[in-house]
């Protein structure tokens, strides 16, 4: 089960905006092609630093910033705009069911 979700969707896009296979990505970025796939799999997290060297060598440039948290629908909105509907809607079905519960599986 994946663990981290944004880096792994960052690298799956940019390495497909850019035409790129995950070895043509892995060897731009000087890594391996199977940590490509661990990261755009979930399996393992990229540090800030490797996120930024895949993304670069994809054509792309990582920026961040800090900003107010946004509400619950404002973010909903900008991630069906970004992910699959499929993807969000399952995002909202885990996170209501967390909501409900204790984080032990008991209901609140």
């Amino acid at each position: 089960m994946p663990k981290e979700t944004a880096s792994r969707h960052l690298i799956h896009m940019a390495r497909i905006r850019a035409g790129m296979s995950q070895a043509d990505l892995a060897h731009a970025a000087k890594t391996s092609q199977p940590a490509v796939s661990a990261y755009e799999s979930g399996k393992r997290s990229p540090s800030v630093e490797t996120l930024t060297r895949l993304l670069a060598a994809a054509g792309f440039e990582l920026r961040m910033q800090l900003a107010n948290p946004d509400t619950h629908d404002a973010s909903r909105k900008k991630a069906e705009k970004l992910l699959p509907r499929s993807q969000v809607q399952g995002h909202i079905n885990r996170e209501g069911k967390r909501l409900r519960t204790d984080g032990r599986g008991k209901k609140t």
